[in-house]
């Protein structure tokens, strides 16, 4: 069984990886899939990998924790702390939120503070963050924001064509999962997962991704090779490739959604052993095609 409690970043890979485009696509390869196993098999993150709700999320978490910070009466001007803290918060970003609401317990003591528990600082933000999505979600319920409106593009392009290859889809988020499980239905991609959704719990060291992962694998009697990984964030990469399955890291840009990757996620991503990248789900049946064939059809632009 895999620990549960997350590890933090860290680069696997040098960042002279060559890669290549399948033609005609926005899908890099840093992998090949020639000969692996056929995949049955497949496991989401949900924001900003499928879920686009709670876009913005960092514009709410970090000047939040500046202003803990700020009353902790450090001398730090408010631009450093705002950089102390955006650089831990996406530094963790992938785990669970309550990591940050850790991390941020932490700041506080190194300032002479006395901070709150984790979880009142983590209901906090949550209540800040809603404030902030309350609207889409209620757009969402009366059906006057499609769902297509607040996913990432192709996303059901994507799940139909997964559906219709026999895969097994499975979801698995950092976020509370009675927030998960909300906000999937809210999206109607319920019909695609099932039962199987999954996300943080009260007590967070009996919820992670690899433990999801251990389960797929486990109750299937299959090895890691039969395994599809897509994620936004480090962690479900990182243990996806530890289970011998193959990684595409969705490098979505979330607010402009322009088809194009986010330069930071492409890069972090790589780092932790990403086998794909993609921007979004624009060239879902290539993928879907190239994820089930192995071939890499020649493609030949490298990015070093």
């Amino acid at each position: 069984m895999n620990d549960s409690i997350e590890a933090n970043y860290q680069r696997m890979v040098s960042h002279d990886v060559a890669t290549y485009f399948l033609p005609g696509t926005a899908i890099e390869v840093a992998r090949p899939r020639d000969g692996l196993a056929t995949p049955e098999h497949v496991l989401f993150d949900f924001d900003g990998t499928l879920s686009l709700i709670r876009e913005g999320w960092p514009e709410i978490m970090i000047p939040m924790m500046v202003e803990v910070l700020v009353e902790t009466g450090t001398r730090e001007s408010r631009a450093d702390l705002h950089r102390v803290v955006e650089q831990f918060v996406m530094e963790l970003t992938g785990k669970q939120t309550i990591f940050q609401m850790i991390r941020l317990v932490e700041e506080v003591e190194r300032r002479g503070g006395r901070p709150e528990d984790p979880k009142s600082y983590k209901q906090r933000y949550h209540d800040l963050l809603m404030q902030r999505i309350n609207t889409r979600r209620a757009g969402l319920k009366s059906g006057s924001i499609p769902p297509d409106e607040m996913t990432v593009p192709g996303t059901f392009v994507l799940l139909d064509a997964l559906q219709q290859r026999g895969a097994t889809l499975y979801l698995a988020s950092g976020t509370d999962e009675n927030y998960v499980k909300e906000e999937v239905a809210l999206l109607q991609l319920d019909r695609y997962f099932g039962p199987h959704v999954y996300g943080a719990q009260e007590d967070y060291r009996s919820f992670s991704k690899a433990q999801v992962i251990d389960r797929i694998l486990s109750t299937h009697q299959v090895d890691g090779s039969r395994l599809i990984g897509f994620g936004d964030g480090y962690v479900e990469i990182q243990n996806v490739k530890a289970v011998g399955g193959t990684a595409v890291a969705v490098a979505s840009d979330e607010a402009r959604r322009n088809g194009k990757p986010d330069p930071w996620k492409r890069e972090r991503l790589l780092g932790v052993g990403a086998d794909l990248v993609i921007p979004d789900y624009q060239d879902a049946q290539s993928l879907v095609d190239y994820l089930w064939s192995g071939k890499n059809d020649g493609g030949t632009k490298k990015v070093p």
